[in-house]
């Protein structure tokens, strides 16, 4: 099992039970994929670094799991289709 970090910002208009919803879906995901959810760490509204889609603010989440090689690319293949999520990123944690 190899441990990632996966980065992705919301969309600040969205209210928060809607942020609660997308992110126990990018959760579910993770499990779906044969991961486990090791920490979540939520930063909250953050201002962009440069403006997306119009919007100059985001909600930023960081979410720890570990899993095999083939979760991420699942994973991220499920995410980028999703509406409330403007940007995302999963990178590998070195050992």
């Amino acid at each position: 099992m190899n441990k990632y970090e996966l980065a992705v910002v919301l969309s600040a208009k969205l209210e928060d039970e809607e942020r609660a919803a997308a992110m126990e879906k990018i959760q579910g995901y993770i499990t779906r994929f044969g991961g486990t959810v090791t920490n979540v760490d939520e930063w909250g509204k953050r201002r962009l670094a440069y403006e997306i889609q119009k919007m100059k603010e985001g909600f930023y989440y960081f979410v720890q799991f570990e899993a095999d090689a083939a979760c991420p690319g699942e994973l991220e293949s499920h995410v980028r289709i999703m509406e409330p999520v403007i940007r995302y990123l999963c990178v590998r944690q070195d050992a």
